[in-house]
């Protein structure tokens, strides 16, 4: 199954759990709520110029809080209709397929897990995709680790090394669980990890996602 067809398959089941939690609902963004969310996802799909300012601070992001604003005055039974009628083709073409996955199915799981969910049945071609994401993920993590190393593993054997120094933590759990606590969803993630108290103190602290 290719990574648009894993988009396809979570985006639609994405789009049933924001129509089943209402606008409301909370979420594992800080100061977010369902509404909130959707608003999100579907200005950086559909408004390059204020999708800056998700990353950038200042009038960046004040410009992308006015256009997030105008967005979820539509209504959110629009905003998730629009969404649930997919993303642009270049969101579901070539790397920006997978890297949309993730995407959706990170906010997924922040919907989902802030609503006292547990993990979702294991799905191997989502579990792939999520898998190949953690290069990028340790990437930007491996600057922000100070003094300790982490690697990743699953528990069929996959093995990823984010930074090899010692001490070193590693960190065991399904590709989706990985995912969430690299993307900053630390204390939602299950993972189980493996080295010195204070090393693990340290991955913890440090400021993983963008």
């Amino acid at each position: 199954m290719s990574a648009r067809e894993v988009l396809a398959r979570e985006r639609a089941a994405l789009c049933a759990t924001l129509e089943s939690a209402g606008p409301d609902a909370p979420t594992l963004c800080e100061g977010w709520l369902t509404a909130d969310l959707a608003a999100h996802l579907l200005v950086r799909e559909t408004r390059p110029d204020a999708a800056v300012g998700i990353l950038v601070p200042g009038p960046f992001a004040r410009h992308t809080a006015r256009v997030m604003e105008k967005v979820k005055g539509r209504g959110y039974a629009q905003v998730v209709a629009a969404l649930r009628g997919g993303p642009p083709r270049l969101f579901r073409l070539g790397p920006m397929a997978a890297v949309n996955v993730v995407e959706n199915w990170v906010h997924h799981e922040d919907v989902r897990r802030a609503g006292g969910q547990g993990p979702r049945p294991a799905d191997p071609e989502l579990d792939d995709v999520l898998w190949g994401s953690l290069r990028t993920s340790a990437f930007l993590a491996r600057r922000r680790l100070r003094g300790v190393g982490l690697t990743l593993r699953t528990p069929d054997g996959r093995e990823l090394v984010v930074k090899d120094e010692r001490p070193m933590v590693t960190l065991t759990g399904a590709p989706g669980e990985l995912v969430l606590f690299m993307a900053g969803r630390k204390e939602a993630a299950l993972v189980a990890h493996e080295g010195p108290p204070e090393a693990y103190a340290v991955v913890l602290a440090a400021r993983f996602g963008i």
